[in-house]
């Protein structure tokens, strides 16, 4: 079975604060680190180099004008770049929230690598969160991602994970729809810069309450229910004029009295979305490595985004 989580001599390079993530993965380690003891606990304080990449051409090493991306502590290649190539690193990244922790406004809750170190990252917890629905919480994160990969830039995300199911959503820092803060390894990294734009997260955080509410007020029926899965799951191509149901949206629908926190706005649109957050973070999947590396970085963080604007739509024709 394939992991996403990188494990080196039996060590899983993620730690955690408090209780137990979501994903079930890593390392208990006190909840008041700093960012720097975050990034020892995690086994991360290491240093990437470029080093000039060479190809043999009959019998001779010939510069190729890349270089080879290589990580200090064990001389492991991570991946090769172009000479224009800046990386960043992960001493710089968690430095980025020592004002933040600093002031008390966030702390540090879990830090890890995946894809064999390729992707390194952080996720602090912002000291706000909202409670809807007479008990259903919701948390405020911050996740920074740090990739040493060719073609990925730097991106800082607001992440709102509902407390009850511990189901996670990452939502934009930008104004522009579907982007966040993102910083091309072309430039120098600089985190007041990036710091700059992370005023919108209290917004972000107040819109997101807005929309639970919403959400919270308007209430399926048994046939806008089965529509919104299909449109969130469609079927394949080949039997998209049936009215069958994808193997996904069946399981959606299985969950949806079955999930954590179903009892919260039963009956309405957002028991309706978070069957879908909760699905794709906590049941299918190969693994919880897996599924944590999409629900961040792959195919799930954009389906979830379209669960959700998806439910929006259906509640406003309601």
């Amino acid at each position: 079975m394939a992991h996403m989580i990188e494990v080196v001599d039996g060590f899983a390079h993620i730690a955690y604060a408090g209780e137990t993530p979501w994903h079930g993965l890593g390392v208990q380690v006190p909840a008041d680190l700093s960012p720097e003891q975050m990034l020892q606990a995690a086994r991360l304080d290491w240093e990437v180099s470029k080093v000039p990449a060479f190809a043999e051409v009959g019998g001779k090493q010939v510069a190729v004008g890349r270089s080879a991306l290589v990580r200090s502590s064990d001389n492991k290649i991570l991946d090769v770049i172009s000479d224009d190539w800046n990386p960043c690193q992960n001493q710089d990244a968690f430095e980025f929230f020592n004002d933040f922790v600093a002031a008390g406004d966030m702390e540090m809750h879990t830090a890890g690598s995946l894809k064999d170190g390729k992707i390194v990252w952080a996720l602090a917890k912002v000291k706000e969160s909202f409670e809807l629905f007479s008990g259903d919480q919701v948390d405020s994160y911050l996740l920074f991602t740090n990739p040493h990969q060719y073609g990925q830039s730097i991106d800082v995300r607001f992440t709102p994970i509902r407390v009850v199911c511990n189901n996670t959503l990452t939502l934009s820092l930008n104004q522009k729809a579907n982007q966040m803060v993102k910083v091309s390894h072309r430039n120098e990294f600089n985190g007041d810069q990036v710091k700059e734009m992370l005023g919108v997260a209290k917004e972000k955080l107040a819109t997101y309450k807005e929309m639970a509410a919403y959400l919270g007020s308007k209430r399926y029926s048994n046939e806008t229910l089965t529509e919104y899965f299909q449109r969130v799951f469609p079927l394949t191509s080949d039997k998209k004029e049936t009215k069958e149901l994808s193997r996904n949206a069946k399981i959606a629908l299985d969950v949806m009295e079955q999930q954590p926190g179903a009892k919260f706005a039963e009956g309405s649109w957002w028991q309706a979305f978070n069957a879908v957050t909760f699905m794709t973070d906590h049941v299918v999947g190969r693994s919880a490595d897996t599924r944590l590396q999409s629900a961040w970085f792959g195919y799930n963080k954009t389906l979830k985004t379209k669960a959700l604007e998806t439910a929006v739509e259906f509640a406003e024709a309601a």
